[in-house]
């Protein structure tokens, strides 16, 4: 489907209902009102799922990362229509996964004041959006060098360093298993991008970022704008697939913290990721006026740049998925030839590894059923 065609709110709800019920029962907590979710007779078809059935969309909410603010929802419902063996099911899946959060975030807070100790800034990127979900891993971005991260976190934090992929050493990331913390740590040393590939845009990172708490812990993270083009680059140029967590998360962020458009384009646009950032906003957009009947109020700059929208969604395996040769590769083309029209060679040579690392990644995963050698 091109720029220039489009998909109705109730196209994209039809195409997730008819693809994929534990997306479409999820989104419903999550987005749906009251009203939508009797409509849908949501609560009907959850009370006829077995336990297995129920264990299924319980590890689809913890995929995606929203199992506190989706069950939250169950549980109230449930409670509320005299179902209290569901909703006691509900409250017992939040009460384990906020233990497993607040846990993880007491850690993050001992590596954050530890990685500090370089003298360089350290923020959490990307994790503490989902809260008070929390994701299946933590990270971070520094501009500390990769023998002082290193240095810290095996010495001062007893942290045993993890295999670095292909995609890892490019990207200048190390992840490392923290003793006594379930979820590894990936560290973004100077860079960010799939290739390592945008150094400027970091910076501007840190530049812009402000200081959040979270359990009672102050955390540096980047501003809205920031938090929304990490991930775009997550999504949009690396994945090429969304969790619901994403939809949400974005739509807290541009609804419920200042967001400056213009800081966004200017960010954005030297990094050649704008048409990436629009598209994923306009996605996001789609798919909560879809769930809850109102999409995001976007400029006309964002939705003029916006390359497609919710209709190219395909709910398929466990991800609303983008199709990559349709229209990952056209973002990806775009950024390379911004980099090249721009003189940035590093960016260049790094980006044009991508196809490689790419078609070597699918070969593992054909040959291994994993890609982590290599992605």
């Amino acid at each position: 489907m091109n720029k220039t065609q489009s998909a109705t709110p109730s196209d994209l709800f039809s195409k997730v209902r008819e693809q994929n019920q534990d997306f479409h029962q999820l989104s419903l907590l999550l987005l749906g009102s009251d009203e939508l979710a009797a409509r849908e007779h949501a609560m009907e078809s959850l009370l006829g799922r077995d336990r297995d059935g129920l264990a299924r969309l319980l590890a689809t909410a913890d995929t995606h990362h929203v199992v506190v603010r989706a069950f939250q929802v169950l549980q109230g419902r449930a409670t509320n229509v005299g179902e209290q063996e569901l909703a006691q099911w509900a409250a017992t899946a939040v009460f384990t996964e906020q233990e497993r959060a607040q846990k993880a975030v007491i850690f993050l807070r001992s590596i954050c004041e530890a990685l500090s100790s370089t003298g360089c800034p350290v923020l959490v990127i990307k994790s503490l959006e989902h809260w008070p979900d929390l994701g299946s891993d933590l990270d971070l971005f520094t501009t500390a060098d990769d023998r002082g991260v290193v240095r810290i976190m095996t010495k001062k934090l007893h942290a045993q360093v993890l295999d670095r992929s292909w995609g890892d050493r490019l990207a200048h990331k190390w992840n490392f298993k923290v003793p006594g913390l379930a979820e590894a740590i990936e560290v973004h040393v100077a860079r960010l991008g799939q290739t390592g590939e945008h150094v400027g845009l970091a910076r501007r990172l840190v530049e812009g970022s402000l200081t959040r708490a979270v359990h009672g812990y102050d955390f540096r993270v980047p501003a809205a704008e920031g938090s929304i083009i990490l991930c775009t680059l997550q999504r949009m140029y690396r994945h090429f697939y969304l969790r619901l967590c994403d939809i949400v998360d974005a739509g807290n962020l541009v609804e419920n913290r200042p967001m400056d458009y213009g800081r966004l384009r200017t960010i954005a646009e030297p990094a050649g990721i704008w048409p990436g950032v629009a598209t994923f906003l306009k996605i996001v957009s789609d798919y909560l006026e879809a769930y809850r009947g109102q999409g995001l109020n976007l400029p006309a700059e964002v939705l003029s740049a916006a390359m497609f929208g919710g209709e190219a969604l395909l709910c398929r395996g466990n991800f609303l998925r983008i199709p990559i040769l349709r229209q990952g590769a056209k973002l990806y083309t775009m950024q390379v030839t911004n980099a090249a029209f721009r003189g940035d060679v590093p960016a260049v040579l790094r980006l044009s590894l991508l196809p490689y690392l790419g078609a070597a990644a699918a070969i593992e995963y054909k040959l291994t059923g994993s890609d982590k050698g290599v992605w």
